[in-house]
C-alpha cells in the first residue's frame, strides 16, 4: 500500500492514557517516601468500610442490577484497603452497630449516592495518590449510577469551569495540555460518529459535543491565563477500529469518553490545587457516565468500569 492516506487520523488510545498511566506509577512511589508516622485515623478506612459493606449487600442481592455493583465495589475495597494498609494508622475505635448491608436496589442506590459524595469529598485535599485513587472510586460509582434506572440512572456531574486563581506550574500545565488533547480528540470522533448513528441518537451526540467544547475552552482559557500556549488538534486522526456501522461508531465514542477519563484523573495526579482538582472530577465523572451510557448501548462488559481513568 503506497501514498499517505486522506482519512483523518485519531492519536492511539494508549497515548491518551501515557499521562494517567505515568502518574499512577510515579506518585505512589513519591507518597511512600512521605514524612513521618500519622497518629491519626485514616480517612479512607470509612470509604473501606462502605465499599465492603456495599460489595457484600449488592453479592446478597444478586441479579442483573446488583451484580455489577458487588463486583465493582469489591474492586473499590481491594484498592482502598492495599492503600489503608500501606500506611497502617491507627484504626478508630468502634462505637455502636457497624454498617447495615443494603438488603434492596432502592437502599444500594442511595448507598451508591453516600459513597460517590463521600469521595469526592476527600479529593479535594488528599496526597496526589490518594486523590487520584479516590477520585477514580467516584467516578466509578457515578458510573454505576448511570449503569441502571434502578441505580439514579441522570446527568448529575458537576459544571467544569475555569479555576478561580489556579496555579499551573510545568507539571500540571503538561497535564491540563494532555486533557486539552483528548478533547479536540473527543469533538472529532462525535463529529465522525454522527454519520453513522441513527436518528435516535442525534441529542446524545449532540450534548457529549457540547460538553467536551466546553472542556476544551476551559483548558485553552486556562493555559492562556497561565502565559501557555494551548496546543490545537491534531492535522489527521484514527480510529483504533474502523468506523462502519452504529455498533463501531458507539464503541469509538466510549473510547473516546475512557481517553478523556485518563487525561481528567492525569490531571488530579499532577496538582494540589484543590479548585483544578475540581475541576477535573467533574471532567472525570462526566465522561465515566457518558462512557457507561455508550458502553451500554453496544453491549459491553461491564457496562460501568469500576475505577475510571485508571490504567488497566
Amino acid at each position: 500500500m503506497t501514498g499517505r492516506s486522506t482519512e483523518p487520523t485519531l492519536p492511539s488510545r494508549r497515548a491518551f492514557l501515557r499521562v494517567g498511566a505515568l502518574a499512577a506509577l510515579a506518585v505512589p512511589l513519591a507518597a511512600a517516601c512521605g514524612p513521618g508516622y500519622e497518629e491519626s485515623p485514616d480517612p479512607l478506612a470509612p470509604l473501606l468500610r462502605a465499599a465492603e459493606t456495599d460489595a457484600a449487600g449488592a453479592k446478597a442481592l444478586g441479579g442483573a442490577d446488583a451484580e455489577p455493583v458487588a463486583a465493582a465495589r469489591a474492586a473499590h475495597a481491594a484498592a482502598l484497603k492495599t492503600e489503608v494498609d500501606r500506611l497502617n494508622r491507627p484504626k478508630p475505635a468502634e462505637s455502636g452497630p457497624g454498617e447495615t448491608p443494603p438488603s434492596s436496589l432502592e437502599g444500594l442506590k442511595e448507598r451508591l449516592a453516600q459513597a460517590r459524595k463521600q469521595a469526592e469529598g476527600l479529593v479535594p485535599s488528599l496526597p496526589r495518590y490518594r486523590a487520584g485513587m479516590v477520585a477514580s472510586i467516584a467516578a466509578g460509582c457515578a458510573a454505576l449510577q448511570q449503569s441502571s434506572d434502578k441505580l439514579g440512572r441522570g446527568d448529575d456531574a458537576g459544571a467544569v469551569t475555569v479555576p478561580a486563581g489556579a496555579p499551573l506550574n510545568q507539571e500540571a500545565t503538561e497535564a491540563v495540555q494532555q486533557a486539552l488533547a483528548a478533547e479536540h480528540a473527543a469533538i472529532w470522533v462525535y463529529g465522525l460518529v454522527s454519520a453513522y448513528l441513527p436518528a435516535a441518537f442525534t441529542g446524545a451526540v449532540a450534548r457529549g459535543s457540547a460538553e467536551h467544547v466546553k472542556r476544551r475552552d476551559v483548558c485553552e482559557r486556562m493555559l492562556s491565563g497561565a502565559g501557555q500556549a494551548p496546543a490545537g488538534p491534531e492535522a489527521a486522526y484514527v480510529p483504533p477500529k474502523p468506523v462502519t456501522e452504529a455498533n463501531s461508531a458507539m464503541e469509538l465514542v466510549a473510547t473516546a469518553e475512557a481517553d478523556a477519563t485518563a487525561a481528567w484523573l492525569g490531571v488530579i495526579h499532577r496538582t494540589d490545587d484543590a479548585a483544578l482538582r475540581t475541576t477535573a472530577l467533574n471532567a472525570l465523572i462526566g465522561s465515566a457516565r457518558r462512557g457507561t451510557a455508550w458502553r451500554a448501548e453496544f453491549g459491553a462488559k461491564p457496562v460501568a468500569i469500576a475505577m475510571p481513568g485508571q490504567s488497566a
